[in-house]
C-alpha cells in the first residue's frame, strides 16, 4: 500500500492513479493520519433488472418517513 501526504497525491496524482489502475491501494494522509483511501473502480457486474420485484408482496407503513421530533432536531443541529 502507498501512503501518500495531501500535497504529494495533489503534486503526483497521475502517477498515483496508474499504480490503482495496476491494482495497488493508496493511502492519503494528512498530518499522518489518513483520510482517504483510492481504489481501483469496479464496475457493477450484475445488471439490474426493472421489475425485479413485480409480484412481490411489499408493505409500506403510513409513517414510514415521519421522523421523531427529537431525532428531526438532531439532524437540523437544535439543541433539545
Amino acid at each position: 500500500m502507498v501512503i501518500a501526504n495531501i500535497h504529494e497525491a495533489k503534486t503526483h496524482l497521475s502517477r498515483l492513479l496508474e499504480r490503482v489502475a495496476q491494482g495497488e491501494e493508496v493511502l492519503i494522509a494528512k498530518a499522518g493520519k489518513p483520510i482517504a483511501r483510492l481504489i481501483a473502480f469496479e464496475a457493477r457486474k450484475e445488471v439490474r433488472r426493472p421489475g425485479a420485484w413485480k409480484g412481490q408482496h411489499v408493505i409500506i407503513a403510513d409513517d414510514f418517513d415521519q421522523l421523531p421530533t427529537d431525532l428531526l432536531s438532531s439532524f437540523r443541529g437544535e439543541a433539545e
